[in-house]
């Protein structure tokens, strides 16, 4: 290596005209700095599968990482070599991998997730409400724009979910009116830092480019905004991004906390919650499915494992009369 970041500018290059979220171009750019530096400053096209194995293995074996750890960067380097190098790895056969853990969700009862939701106030009472009432996922409530918010139809329309999917899912009836005023706070929000000669929000895949005045519009607006302005890192532009999901991550232990739930609760539980709750009132579990946004109804089926009717729906012996 000669010093200079061509190498990873050429990466982020192609993360970025395939649309990648900028974690995922942090977390690739990270996985391909560390394989370099494992292989003592060797230049990947001076490499190829074996050294990649041996990274893999590496991290499995001496650094004990997770499944999914190991899986990322695979992701990484895979990326890498095919998009950035143009080159094809053959199958990687000698890797050791890293076990996959087959846990189930925690999930709270309807008691414990009442409690807890009680603790919240204010925007954050919003997010957690939501989060458990319509089952997104903590970054699609973060990223929920004013648009995708249908209050005559009491849906919720998330867009880019997982898998890059869009998917309907519910707004409840208990959150309509708070959620109305809090968005009149937010709009009066923007229209002040319109007054300011801000008010512009991000967008995806050059859409400012195709529609230069719809970063203003009210409709592209974050349903949760961040309290101050910032710098997006890429394009250098300052304006005000979507609420830091560290703010609802921290409100949610201090909750769990307060209210003495010994379970490793986090703000993903809620959407363990929706489905287990719904199933366990007698709605199909294709319709879970759909509103979850799972390609496969296997995924959805792990909380037919942990309803509240006894280890796998069945009744004990020493229960029976």
């Amino acid at each position: 290596m000669d010093g200079k970041p061509k190498l990873l500018d050429r990466l982020r290059e192609q993360i970025r005209v395939r649309h990648y979220s900028i974690r995922t171009e942090a977390v690739y750019a990270k996985w391909v700095r560390d394989f370099i530096r494992f292989h003592k400053m060797r230049h990947p096209a001076e490499m190829g599968a074996p050294e990649v194995e041996r990274f893999l293995s590496h991290l499995a074996v001496d650094m004990n990482v997770s499944a999914s750890t190991q899986n990322q960067a695979l992701a990484a380097l895979l990326f890498l070599y095919k998009h950035v190098l143009a080159i094809e790895l053959p199958w990687l056969g000698e890797v050791v991998r890293a076990k996959r853990p087959e846990r189930l969700p925690v999930v709270l009862s309807r008691e414990e997730t009442q409690r807890l939701l009680a603790c919240f106030d204010g925007e954050i009472a919003l997010v957690a409400g939501l989060l458990y009432g319509s089952g997104m996922r903590l970054m699609e409530a973060m990223r929920l724009r004013v648009k995708d918010v249908d209050f005559g139809r009491n849906e919720i329309i998330v867009r880019d979910g997982k898998g890059m999917k869009d998917r309907v899912t519910l707004l409840p009836a208990r959150l309509v009116e708070p959620l109305r005023q809090h968005l009149g706070w937010v709009k009066a929000l923007h229209q002040r830092d319109l007054a300011e000669g801000f008010g512009e929000v991000y967008l995806p895949f050059a859409l400012a480019r195709k529609y230069p005045n719809a970063p203003k519009e009210w409709g592209w607006q974050y349903v949760f905004p961040a309290p101050n302005h910032s710098v997006d890192p890429r394009s250098g532009v300052k304006r005000r991004h979507h609420l830091d999901e560290k703010r609802v991550q921290r409100a949610f232990r201090a909750a769990v906390r307060a209210t003495g739930i010994d379970k490793p609760a986090t703000p993903h539980t809620l959407r363990h919650c929706f489905a287990t709750h719904l199933l366990e009132s007698g709605q199909d579990i294709r319709t879970v499915q759909e509103l979850l946004g799972h390609a496969d109804v296997k995924t959805t089926m792990i909380y037919t494992h942990v309803l509240n009717r006894g280890g796998l729906a069945v009744l004990s012996p020493l229960d029976r009369p």
